[in-house]
């Protein structure tokens, strides 16, 4: 289809704006894919192309991090194999279910992620504290129910993807004792991984529109280096005020829609 020359401003600066918060939160999906559905692409095709776009995006937010993931390749391999195995799965849901299968469930999911960011320091503490009381120690890659967690949010992001990186974020924070930005960072690897996978999938067998995904590829690009810029200079504090407002965004945005 093609684009008249605002429509494509619309996407590249839509994809800018999916790459930034991308690498610092997540939900670029929130920015790109109604201004797809506003260019007159089908909803599918929309999705799809979306996903392939913001490929070029997470690889540059994760490249924009790279420092913060000194010393976590381990723990990366772990949980980028359930994170590769849920996005194909999501992805091969997304032409096999209804395009509104999830409705119901995200805003959910979103929400009770959100209240685990919020509460993430006082249940950390208080999970220490257990921990020292009965001489255990933290998993350093968060053990099975990381990764199952992990798995079932990527299924999620190959799927659809909208604050997927607050899941992410959510069950990290809560499980890995680590800090906040050598999370944010782990969190970029996983997207991009997730990202990867659905579009290897989508190429071989999904309708997609090649402007719209090239637009939003240049784009999120851009936008990834800014998140990265802009994401590792803010404290935990304000990191973590800037994933709940996101999250609340997202959850209203799904359930208005």
């Amino acid at each position: 289809m093609a684009l008249s020359i605002w429509e494509a401003l619309a996407v590249l600066a839509a994809g800018i704006g999916a790459g930034t918060i991308n690498t610092i939160v997540g939900s670029g999906t929130l920015i790109t894919f109604p201004v797809l559905l506003a260019t007159g692409l089908p909803p599918i095709t929309a999705n799809v192309s979306n996903a392939l776009g913001l490929v070029p995006g997470s690889i540059s937010g994760a490249i924009g991090y790279r420092a913060e993931l000194k010393g976590q390749k381990r723990r990366i391999l772990r949980l980028g194999g359930a994170a590769l195995l849920g996005g194909l799965i999501g992805a091969i849901l997304l032409l096999a279910l209804p395009s509104d299968a999830f409705d119901a469930i995200v805003p959910i999911l979103i929400g009770l992620a959100l209240v685990l960011v919020l509460l993430q320091p006082r249940i950390a503490a208080a999970v220490k504290r257990r921990r020292e009381q009965t001489g255990t120690e933290a998993h350093p890659d968060g053990g099975p129910v990381l990764l199952g967690g992990l798995f079932l949010a990527s299924m999620y992001g190959g799927y659809f993807g909208a604050a997927q990186g607050v899941l992410y974020l959510s069950l990290m924070g809560l499980l890995l004792h680590d800090n906040l930005q050598r999370i944010n960072a782990v969190k970029n690897i996983l997207g991009a991984l997730v990202n990867g996978v659905a579009a290897v999938f989508f190429l071989f067998v999904a309708d997609f529109d090649w402007t719209a995904v090239l637009l939003i590829a240049v784009g999120s690009t851009i936008g990834g280096q800014i998140g990265a810029k802009v994401g590792r200079k803010l404290p935990p504090t304000v990191l973590r005020g800037v994933i709940i407002a996101v999250g609340v965004v997202a959850i209203l945005q799904l359930t208005l829609r």
